[in-house]
């Protein structure tokens, strides 16, 4: 892989936000022994520095097509970078604390492209689940009239609801327990609604009709 060393210097020194950083004992790769040098992690790329405050880092890791896992070593909280390559160097890193170490480990392992492209994938597929089932509700919102707001509309100056019952459900018969009508056998209503003003105006008939018997009756 061929790397624009200016280029990385830039990213690894810049003032973008690091996945993770902290001082970490890498183990030589002639020379045995741990060395403790300050690690940057920037996407897939692990930069090393021998001091906090150095200006270009001392080498980078690419962490793609590794796996990171403990191991043992001379030195406590250890942990490996092994990549699959057969020639390949593994890093042999140990952290100050158990709690470093998990994050170290934890990070790395999910530095890689292709560890973000699975999850890329399984966010993609839960995103298709939540708009099935959004798509589902909605469906059985608008076949269900139980979960229709219900407005007031005007019928011949009078207010009706979209959600009275309909004419054709009310009991037929004479007087105020039925509807029946000398034509039609139906209330004066609009068809689907019932206006107040026309169903007091039918059921008061047969009251009107009783006080008019009465009063002649009395005159008598």
């Amino acid at each position: 892989m061929k790397l624009n060393e200016r280029s990385l210097v830039c990213y690894a020194t810049c003032d973008s936000p690091a996945d993770n950083a902290g001082f970490l004992s890498k183990k030589g790769e002639r020379n045995t022994a741990y060395h403790r040098r300050w690690f940057v992690l920037k996407g897939n790329m692990l930069f090393y520095f021998e001091e906090r405050e150095s200006r270009e880092p001392v080498g980078v890791i690419i962490l793609e097509g590794c796996t990171v896992e403990l191991c043992e070593a001379a030195e406590e909280f250890a942990f490996a970078i092994k990549f699959d390559c057969a020639k390949a160097r593994t890093y042999v890193l140990a952290a100050e604390s158990q709690a470093a170490m998990e994050s170290w480990v934890k990070s790395l392992s999910r530095a890689s492209f292709d560890y973000m492209r699975l999850v890329v994938k399984e966010l993609e597929k839960q995103l298709e689940e939540m708009q099935r089932g959004l798509a589902g509700s909605r469906s059985v919102q608008r076949r269900s009239p139980i979960y229709r707001k219900t407005k007031p509309a005007l019928c011949n100056g009078c207010a009706v609801w979209n959600n009275a019952p309909c004419v054709d459900t009310l009991p037929a018969g004479d007087g105020p327990g039925g509807l029946a009508d000398s034509g039609s056998g139906k209330p004066p209503v609009c068809p689907g609604t019932v206006c107040f003003s026309k169903l007091h105006d039918w059921y008061g008939r047969e009251i009107t009709e009783l006080r008019r018997e009465w009063q002649e009756s009395h005159k008598l």
